[in-house]
């Protein structure tokens, strides 16, 4: 097993199609985990998720996070986040080139503009989770 530098992180992050597993923190202190589709924006983690949604609702209350992104192949891989959310509330236009950006690494050029205006609208909220903590490892079976 070896450590990842944060080169080899970031690529890790922004390869394929692996999503993330956002774990949140309820109200009444259980946790919460869902998993997301991201990008990555400079020195954060960005996502979308509702207002309404068991993720949304957590994060608009305590903003603390902690992510997971995983390779589940040999020899495995894995970078945690952990983080404090901020939260944006935009217009459906201002959401849209976001949605249509990670619905791009998702769904692929064809579809990412029909997946953008199916996630840029109102009640959607846009997460960034700075890259400030983060622990990645890699090889770990060999």
């Amino acid at each position: 097993m070896t450590a990842m530098s944060p080169q080899e992180w970031r690529a890790f992050l922004s390869h394929g199609t692996r999503t993330a597993k956002v774990a949140t923190v309820r109200p009444d202190g259980r946790p919460h985990v869902a998993p997301v589709w991201f990008v990555l924006d400079g020195d954060d983690l960005v996502f979308m998720t509702g207002k309404t949604t068991v993720k949304g609702k957590n994060i608009l209350h305590d903003p603390r996070v902690m992510i997971s992104v995983d390779d589940e192949t040999p020899p495995f891989a894995f970078v945690f986040i952990e983080g404090v959310a901020t939260v944006h509330e935009f217009t459906p236009a201002e959401l849209l080139p976001w949605a249509t950006r990670i619905a791009r690494r998702y769904m692929g050029d064809l579809r990412a503009d029909a997946f953008g205006k199916r996630n840029a609208v109102e009640g959607e909220l846009l997460i960034r989770v700075p890259l400030t903590k983060v622990l990645a490892q890699a090889g770990l079976s060999d």
